[in-house]
């Protein structure tokens, strides 16, 4: 049976986010948001309705928490149609990155024009292909990072948790820049433990993987925050430097979230000043090449 499409609750004002408990420091990056406009073709059957999520919302959002960077991630509502997101690009300039989506059959010249534009990686949907084969997917990856190693882009994952567990031993043998999504996506309901999570933080250690802060509603499941308190502290405690931050704004499929609380996550994640700072602004700065 088909998977039910969901309806995203409307947008909540800028303005009734929470303020940020602490000063956001210069050159803030939000690793991870989408935007949603008219006009723009969606795949044919996507898993949620037309959401509210607009650029003109997402800044006025920035504004108000005190964003000055960001990096848009091409959603699957779009699939490989990455115009919305070129075009989005145009409008924000230097001060925004993306991370596309492409079919194999891309053209290098397409890739060149992306990168002109301001893309910096390849976003990897294996919710799609979580029903492959593992070597397959493997094989999949490794021809992807020879898409994305002449423009010095990063591969970016998508994907359930219980993948991202079997991909373990595999991702331990690329050198090669990859970004795992919300902090891995390890969800209890999937059968993930606490062993396959300490699999993960062992491929953070070796210097090739980026993992995001990002989402932690996905992996609460409506047991509140503090449920995933202990995941990133972790994940900050074995490789900060190699720690990400994003709203995963409009929070798909409800719009209603507050963005200012989960910045203020932050400080219940680290007490460090210096380790916030690294998070928000200098890793990002190395990742996407935003100048300084």
């Amino acid at each position: 049976m088909a998977n039910e499409v969901q309806v995203p609750t409307a947008m909540r004002e800028a303005t009734t986010n929470t303020r940020p408990a602490f000063a956001l420091p210069r050159n803030t990056c939000d690793v991870h948001f989408h935007v949603f406009e008219q006009g723009y073709p969606s795949v044919k059957e996507p898993h949620y309705t037309f959401p509210d999520g607009t650029l003109e919302q997402y800044l006025a959002m920035c504004r108000y928490i005190g964003i000055e960077r960001m990096v848009l991630v091409q959603p699957s509502y779009y699939g490989t149609d990455n115009r919305l997101t070129i075009d989005t690009l145009g409008k924000l300039g230097s001060r925004a990155r993306a991370i596309v989506m492409v079919e194999e059959t891309v053209t290098d010249a397409e890739l060149e024009r992306f990168h002109a534009a301001g893309v910096r990686g390849i976003r990897l949907d294996l919710f799609a292909r979580a029903g492959w084969a593992r070597p397959d997917i493997q094989a999949y990856i490794l021809r992807m990072i020879e898409r994305a190693r002449p423009f010095g882009w990063h591969i970016q994952f998508y994907t359930p948790g219980y993948v991202v567990r079997d991909l373990i031993p595999f991702l331990a043998t690329v050198e090669y820049n990859f970004v795992i999504d919300h902090m891995g996506y390890m969800l209890e309901e999937d059968g993930l433990t606490g062993h396959d999570f300490e699999q993960l933080l062992g491929l953070l250690k070796r210097g090739f993987a980026w993992l995001k802060l990002s989402a932690p509603y996905r992996i609460a499941r409506g047991r509140g925050y503090g449920a995933v308190e202990h995941l990133a502290r972790a994940i900050i405690e074995t490789r900060s430097d190699r720690a990400l931050w994003g709203t995963d704004w409009p929070h798909l499929t409800d719009g209603s979230r507050d963005t200012g609380e989960l910045v203020n996550l932050l400080l219940d994640w680290t007490a460090d000043e210096a380790t916030r700072n690294r998070i928000l602004v200098d890793n990002p700065q190395s990742l996407f090449g935003f100048d300084e």
